[in-house]
């Protein structure tokens, strides 16, 4: 085992095959590590995330090297079918690549049974392993913008089918109606580690079945529909939506521990603001409020409200029915009355405002939360002019909170923002002239960036000591992925689960917050706070 350092509260250990990786994650599973959060296995690594204050990573590193990685994992029971138009559009290629016809493609492909490894990318998205071992092709040099749900690839020796249309590299041979990915089954993700998988061509089928007749998805995994989670209290007061601003969305502290699901945390950008907008209307901490970017909100309140509105420095103003005006105070509580708009302007300082309604929002958690994540598609809806969000009774007891100050030296267009990052996990897989390069220059914010990442613009780019590619691995908060282009992307809450391009660090936890209110335009420096040095066990 290889330890490599990922940001203070993660690590990953890499392995020298598959089989080890599973072999490791069976006992991680069956006999958990104290202080252990969470793991997302990939194909060679495991990405092991820590609670830092009931463990170390040299305590990990310690527990983690001492297991037997002897034992091969035995495959599961269940048995999924999926049927498949061999239609794709790579087809073709896969067959001259591996010297063979496309038939011959397909007849090993579908003789051959698949076992799901381990999930990533996108919620649903299972990479399978154990097929015909001549399926071996790269990925596609130029990944397509948009493939289609349902789509089925190969990568590597992988195989996989995408949920949902997004872009990708994957070679594709085909396509399915099955739905990898239904938030009206439980558990949604059809496919889960240690699954076995057969694909079944459709071709082969009695009548050339449809959709429905050909999935022959094992029974053991049909369930029935399970009831959405919703809020039913009566409520007390609503907000209407008469402007969203660029995105507004509702946030929580994400929905973490759903990493066998593909599923990443979301949530917040800035959680000490959206903790500070509860605490002032006496809601929970872990409360769903708004985030909102740059300016452009306005709620109309129906009934009397109390909201609060902290994070980015903007300036708010109420305005009446009969047309009344005044600005009013952030990080703060503030009562509007029946008829009362409250605008948000454009932010000084900062990206991202968070509003929070006392009593709460009655919006549906979906799988747990109420975090809107932009990537995988889950979630409540951004909000659209003319929605009306209800809000809920305060419960009895319930303490309006004093004013607060904003997070200082809040991040604006004018000055260089500077960022603490920990170098890993793949540092050494750049020169050491791009190591220096990523501290001793300033990188710019491009108005390509959203929730999930910042993607960056540097004068000069990045270059890569180790040009081959990388297997997918677990990527964290605050992750700097570096594609090709050597311009790299500081991941976000909605970031995938796993990724393919090297990253050649993080942005440290104290810094994440600060990274979600960074605008577009502004400029970056990157400190590290000590060299890149893999992970050993030592005694004691």
């Amino acid at each position: 085992m290889r330890f490599l350092p990922v940001s203070s509260n993660a690590l990953l250990v890499e392995l020298a095959d598959l089989d080890q990786t599973l072999a490791l994650l069976a006992s991680l599973q069956r006999d958990p590590v104290h202080g252990v959060a969470e793991l997302v296995p990939a194909a060679r690594t495991i990405l092991v995330h820590y609670r830092p204050w009931a463990t170390s990573a040299a305590a990990l590193v310690r527990a983690i090297a001492a297991r037997d990685l002897s034992q091969r994992v035995e495959r599961g029971s269940t048995l999924i079918e999926i049927p498949v138009r061999y239609d794709g559009e790579d087809l073709a290629e896969v067959a001259q690549l591996l010297d063979i016809t496309p038939d011959e493609v397909v007849r090993r492909h579908t003789g051959s049974e698949y076992t799901v490894a381990f999930t990533g990318f996108a919620p649903g998205f299972g990479y399978l392993s154990g097929g015909h071992p001549s399926l071996d092709v790269p990925r596609r040099r130029t990944p397509r913008t948009q493939i289609p749900a349902g789509a089925v690839g190969l990568a590597g020796t992988f195989s996989g089918v995408y949920p949902k249309a997004s872009p990708g590299g994957w070679q594709i041979i085909g396509t399915t109606p099955v739905a990898m990915w239904d938030l009206d089954r439980e558990p949604p993700a059809l496919l889960q580690p240690g699954y076995r998988v057969r694909f079944v061509d459709m071709a082969t089928l009695d009548g050339g079945a449809d959709a429905a007749a050909a999935s022959r998805v094992d029974a053991s995994v049909r369930n029935a529909a399970r009831p959405v989670e919703g809020r039913s209290e009566r409520v007390s007061a609503a907000l209407k939506v008469k402007g969203t601003g660029l995105l507004t969305v509702f946030q929580d502290l994400g929905r973490h521990g759903r990493a066998g699901q593909g599923v990443s945390a979301s949530g917040a950008l800035d959680q000490a603001a959206l903790k500070m907008a509860n605490r002032l209307v006496g809601n929970r901490s872990d409360s769903a409020a708004l985030e909102t970017v740059g300016g452009g909100l306005q709620l109309q309140s129906q009934g009397d409200s109390v909201l609060a509105v902290t994070g980015a420095d903007a300036a708010l103003t109420v305005r009446t029915a009969d047309g009344r005006q005044w600005p009013a105070p952030t990080h703060q509580a503030l009562a509007l009355a029946d008829g009362d708009t409250l605008c948000v302007g454009q932010p000084a300082a900062g990206a991202r405002c968070y509003v929070a309604a006392r009593g709460g929002f009655a919006v549906a958690p979906v799988l747990g939360s109420c975090a809107t994540d932009t990537l995988a598609g889950i979630g409540p809806a951004p909000l659209a002019v003319g929605d009306v969000l209800g809000v809920l009774p305060a419960p009895a007891g319930a303490v309006v909170g004093m004013p607060e100050q904003p997070a200082p030296d809040l991040p604006t267009v004018d000055q260089e923002v500077v960022l603490d990052v920990v170098l890993g996990p793949r540092t050494d897989w750049f020169t050491a002239e791009s190591v220096v390069r990523l501290a001793a220059q300033r990188w710019q914010v491009t108005p390509q960036s959203n929730r999930v990442g910042l993607r960056l613009a540097g004068e000069v780019p990045l270059e890569r000591a180790v040009t081959g590619e990388l297997p997918s691995e677990g990527t964290v908060l605050g992750a700097l992925q570096v594609p090709p282009s050597g311009q790299p992307i500081l991941f976000l809450a909605d970031h995938p689960l796993t990724g393919g391009y090297p990253v050649i660090g993080a942005v440290a936890p104290h810094h994440l917050d600060r990274a979600g209110q960074v605008p577009v335009g502004a400029w970056l420096r990157f400190n590290p706070i000590g060299p890149f040095e893999a992970l050993r066990p030592s005694a004691g």
